[in-house]
């Protein structure tokens, strides 16, 4: 169940698939403890904060490499050109 779940959570956000696998997570331990739903619930929660958090990270990072990428490309001196032969 749970690979399913995690085959699933690759096609939408990382919030979307943290609330899936929280969800599946939390209704196991609920389930352990006697309340499936509200494990289910607070894993989903817990699943779904985590999931964005680690997406605005990603796109932090990926934000601050494609600024430093490009004040690279402005401090390359200028391609020379040779003359064909």
């Amino acid at each position: 169940m749970i690979i399913c779940i995690s085959s699933l959570s690759g096609c939408g956000s990382r919030a979307t698939g943290g609330a899936l696998l929280g969800a599946a997570g939390g209704t196991i331990v609920g389930a352990i403890a006697g309340d499936a739903g509200m494990g289910a619930a607070i894993g989903a929660g817990v699943g779904a904060g985590t999931g964005y958090i680690s997406e605005q990270q990603e796109r932090s990072e990926a934000a601050a490499y494609q600024q430093g990428y490009n004040r690279g490309l402005q401090q390359l001196p200028p391609p020379r050109y040779y003359p064909v032969r």
